[in-house]
């Protein structure tokens, strides 16, 4: 990756500005700061097999988790099954650690629910004891600098030690580290609704009316949904298997209204590749989403930019722009929100940040991360290189390295923290040396009937997600 240096060649009342291309350094292995630890930020699942990397690399580490347990954040969508099988979803180093410990892994080609995710393999690998005397709980990172360095200064930089602030049970305390690994994801930062990417006050007044995400209709939040007019808005992998279980819902409940809000130019565009997608099941996912709509059972509505949410004595009113006139959808009580998330940057301020503007994701992984050119699986596989910062030893992995873009897959995150770590322990030939195997469509979600044929003889279930 190459940044633009401007050098000043006149006066310094009129200047005039010289366009040069330059190549950023190539980070150093701080020597006289190997002796601090390895920051993590996030026990999920990119988290957890960081430390397994750098326990296997014997260098030091701390976990800083803003939860109350370990993989908190998929707790909360724990009902949802992945449609990538057990064998994209261990991370290899971490799988050794368990093995030496006794641990089973799961069949290979069986597909993990979120909680079954946690349960199987978080939790044992959070439990080992190389990881948990490392880990802390309920500690938020509110902040994280240089020591006594702010953003502006540059002498000596890289020399000193990060500083990370952090509200660790109820308590302020600081961390000094030679590096960070941010693998906090994002989730809990979804999008708006509106389609202009704000969230205004008349969104946030609706919360109670308004979910983020994926909510289980067919348990705990059942009752929230039954006889209502439900908004559905968004048309990735979350929206389908939202409307999927909806639908369920909605045989037991014929006063269950669906409505589907995307800004999609047509509803065809949302189904996928279907019967010609190399991953079958994910071409069930949306062979099945297009006989819901074909049958009447959900109304689509599209291209729909939704621009203002009112409340209309206990409803909602939906106002936004179709084929460049002002349209309203009336008497909707909830809405459910899949509009994707965005990356919480905040507490790296005093950090200098490569960030694309437009993706909100590393820099370098920006053009090869671009939703309209790639699936899942053809991201090309990238590491520390990809990786790096303007900020020598800070690293942004998982889910949240690729800002807003969607096609973030385990698989992938796991290949950055092992290149990353190899980086950190000294072994540049590791770090280079890159590799992922994924199919070519690549690993999503689904929700497949043929999964269900399977429940009856295995532990699958219908219901997954990406």
């Amino acid at each position: 990756m190459e940044n633009t240096e401007f050098k000043q060649v006149e006066s310094c009342c009129a200047p005039t500005l010289e366009k040069k291309k330059v190549s950023p350094p190539e980070p150093l292995i701080q020597g006289e700061l190997t002796h601090l630890p390895v920051v993590i930020i996030g026990a999920g699942p990119i988290g957890l097999a960081a430390a397994a990397h750098l326990i296997e690399a014997d260098q030091s580490f701390i976990i800083l988790e803003a939860g109350t347990k370990v993989g908190e954040n998929i707790s909360k969508w724990g009902h949802i099954r992945l449609f990538s099988p057990w064998q994209y979803n261990v991370d290899k180093a971490a799988g050794r650690l368990l093995t030496k410990k006794g641990w089973i892994a799961p069949a290979p080609d069986d597909l993990p629910t979120g909680h079954e995710l946690r349960d199987l393999y978080l939790l044992p690998l959070a439990e080992l004891p190389e990881i948990q005397s490392n880990l802390h709980l309920n500690s938020r990172v509110v902040g994280i600098s240089r020591k006594n360095t702010d953003k502006m200064k540059t002498a000596s930089r890289e020399k000193q030690p990060f500083m990370i602030y952090v509200e660790e049970e109820g308590k302020a305390k600081r961390y000094e580290a030679r590096a960070i690994i941010d693998a906090s994801g994002t989730w809990g930062h979804a999008n708006p609704v509106l389609a202009s990417g704000v969230l205004t006050l008349g969104e946030q007044a609706l919360r109670n009316h308004i979910f983020y995400g994926i909510p289980d209709v067919l348990a705990v939040d059942r009752e929230r949904y039954i006889d209502r007019h439900i908004a559905v808005a968004g048309s990735g992998h979350s929206a389908l298997n939202t409307l999927l279980d909806l639908t369920k819902l909605q045989e037991l409940n014929s006063g269950m209204t669906l409505t589907w809000i995307m800004r999609k130019d047509h509803v065809e565009e949302a189904y996928g590749g279907e019967a010609n997608d190399q991953l079958e099941a994910r071409g069930e996912l949306g062979r099945r989403i297009h006989e819901l709509v074909d049958s009447g059972k959900i109304s689509v509505v599209t291209p729909f930019h939704i621009q203002e949410l009112k409340q209309e004595g206990k409803q909602i009113t939906i106002s936004g722009e179709q084929h460049g006139v002002i349209q309203e959808i009336a008497h909707i009580d909830e809405i459910i929100v899949n509009a994707g998330s965005r990356p919480d940057l905040s507490f790296l301020r005093e950090l200098r940040l490569s960030i694309d503007p437009t993706t909100e994701s590393v820099a370098t992984l920006a053009p090869l991360i671009d939703p309209n050119v790639h699936s899942c699986g053809t991201v090309r596989p990238h590491g520390e290189k990809e990786l790096r910062h303007m900020e020598h030893g800070l690293y942004i992995v998982g889910m949240k390295s690729y800002g807003r873009a969607p096609t973030f897959l385990m698989a992938t995150g796991y290949e950055q923290v092992r290149s990353v770590v190899a980086f950190l322990a000294g072994d540049l030939e590791a770090a280079t040396k890159v590799e992922l195997d994924l199919p070519e469509t690549g690993v999503c979600s689904l929700n497949s009937p043929q999964v269900q044929v399977a429940e009856q003889t295995s532990d699958c279930s219908s219901s997954c997600s990406n």
